[in-house]
């Protein structure tokens, strides 16, 4: 497979993922991986106060909601008081589990980003938001991708079904399928929850870096919290501009890696022939998993 993405038929495909087809990142110095360097001169006091706040508001309301593994990983990066510089965390990540990071301009083709996931690379996006999106940002910038992804990144287990999901991704493109896996990545990477001893918590890096849906996933009674089953999971529709209304649940990083283990193209095929499932939708015989009582 060609693995260069030319630049101009990337941005003809920008009308679906941003308003008049713009992406907030500056293209122009990536290269034909869209890697970019890291211009950590150029961050401002301000930028950097405003990382503060995020970092301290989300940190705020980890505890009993996070994973406890995402809480470990996330002290050991020392990152509350500025905009990481992402070369200082790839010493311990590759030391971790031999993944590192790399910065891009911001949403980058599909291909190129699986690409980076099969190679134990992880895409960061390197500018922040502004102030007045505190709460709600529509494209990933640094905060999303850093304290949202990277924690994890430290557990050999979801290392490897991330590197897995890349391989997947590089095959779901040759057969058409993109569609499929991506719910699947948007239920389980960005949304995901899971059982602990202690009850329900959050891991997915779209919850993680949020200010209300940490709580909203866990404690409030009108989404569906069901067991995770990769097919399910495939068919399901989801929101980009609201909470979840559906989350679904593993046991372990080793579930959530052993979904992701089987050959996908029998399940495409399968998919092909059905109608994809509303986002709230309850199938016969499927568990609805009772919100945790903590405190929101």
């Amino acid at each position: 497979m060609d693995t260069m993405v030319d630049q101009a038929d990337f941005f003809k495909t920008l009308e679906e993922k941003s308003d008049g087809g713009t992406l907030r990142g500056d293209y122009s110095k990536c290269d034909a991986r869209y890697v970019v360097m890291q211009d950590c001169a150029s961050y401002t006091s301000e930028q950097h106060a405003l990382w503060r706040k995020l970092y301290q508001r989300q940190a705020r309301l980890l505890p009993g909601r996070a994973c406890e593994l995402f809480i470990e990983s996330l002290s050991r990066l020392d990152a509350a008081d500025a905009i990481p510089r992402l070369g200082r965390t790839n010493e311990a990540l590759r030391r971790a589990t031999g993944w590192e990071l790399v910065a891009v301009p911001g949403l980058i083709p599909d291909l190129t980003f699986f690409e980076h996931l099969a190679e134990r690379r992880f895409p960061v996006t390197v500018w922040l938001r502004e102030p007045h999106e505190f709460d709600y940002i529509v494209e990933p910038d640094i905060f999303h991708d850093f304290f949202g992804h990277v924690p994890l990144l430290f557990n050999p287990v979801f290392a490897d079904h991330l590197q897995q999901f890349g391989k997947g991704g590089l095959k779901a493109l040759r057969l058409d399928a993109l569609k499929y896996l991506a719910r699947l990545y948007w239920y389980t990477v960005e949304f995901g929850l899971i059982q602990s001893p202690q009850g329900l918590r959050a891991y997915g890096a779209g919850i993680m870096s949020s200010g209300g849906e940490i709580a909203y996933c866990l404690t409030s009674p009108k989404p569906r919290r069901i067991a995770l089953d990769a097919e399910r999971a495939m068919r399901t529709l989801y929101k980009i501009d609201s909470f979840q209304e559906t989350y679904f649940v593993i046991r372990d990083y080793q579930h959530l890696f052993d979904v992701t283990a089987p050959d996908f193209t029998p399940i495409y095929e399968r998919l092909r022939t059905q109608e994809a499932l509303p986002a709230n939708s309850l199938l016969p015989g499927e568990v609805n998993m009772p919100p945790n009582r903590i405190s929101a």
